[in-house]
């Protein structure tokens, strides 16, 4: 394996995370939904919801790190996770296919944001649940961050409805993090 691929993999391996398991408490997952991770990486979603769900669609820019998360998917035995390798703001997805979608610290290297998040809106269903895991801006960070606010007021634009917003005791590479719970207009 190319070397610059292998770092990338374990660092994403090893980054300090909250337990997905924990998102459980803020997303219902029915056995019949299609849930999109965006941002896939290695998997960090992606294997932690498969079991709930009929279908994850690991989408992600890297196909490197994609092709990854499809050898531990077979490792492990699942069966029901598709990866495509596609910008965010662009993804070759159908319109309204999905009933979930979970971007975990993504979104703040995307600009502008309100593409992406427009997008998101396309590909879930009417009152599809969109879920936003981000790193707080803070006076010390490490690169790029959008404010839980205005991630709030993009989201909002975007035409979905802020159900709750959530802000972590918890932090991720000694960043505040913030859990924001959408729900798809009409």
């Amino acid at each position: 394996m190319n070397p610059k691929i292998q770092r990338k993999i374990e660092q994403l391996e090893n980054i300090e995370r909250f337990p997905a398991e924990e998102l459980f408490e803020f997303i219902q997952l029915n056995k019949e939904d299609e849930l999109l991770d965006l941002g896939a990486g290695t998997g960090y979603i992606s294997f932690a919801f498969a079991n709930y769900v009929k279908r994850v669609v690991a989408l992600d820019y890297d196909a490197d790190i994609l092709q990854y998360l499809e050898v531990k998917a077979k490792e492990k035995g699942i069966t029901n996770i598709e990866t495509t390798a596609a910008n965010f703001k662009e993804m070759p997805l159908a319109n309204e296919r999905f009933e979930k979608a979970v971007a975990s610290i993504s979104l703040h290297e995307v600009q502008p944001l309100s593409s992406v998040l427009l997008e998101i809106h396309r590909v879930l269903k009417d009152k599809g649940i969109f879920v936003c895991i981000e790193l707080e801006e803070s006076t010390k960070p490490t690169g790029p961050r959008v404010s839980s606010k205005e991630m709030e007021k993009e989201i909002v634009k975007a035409g979905f409805s802020v159900i709750n917003t959530i802000h972590l005791p918890t932090q991720v590479a000694n960043q505040p993090v913030y859990i924001i719970l959408a729900q798809k207009n009409k």
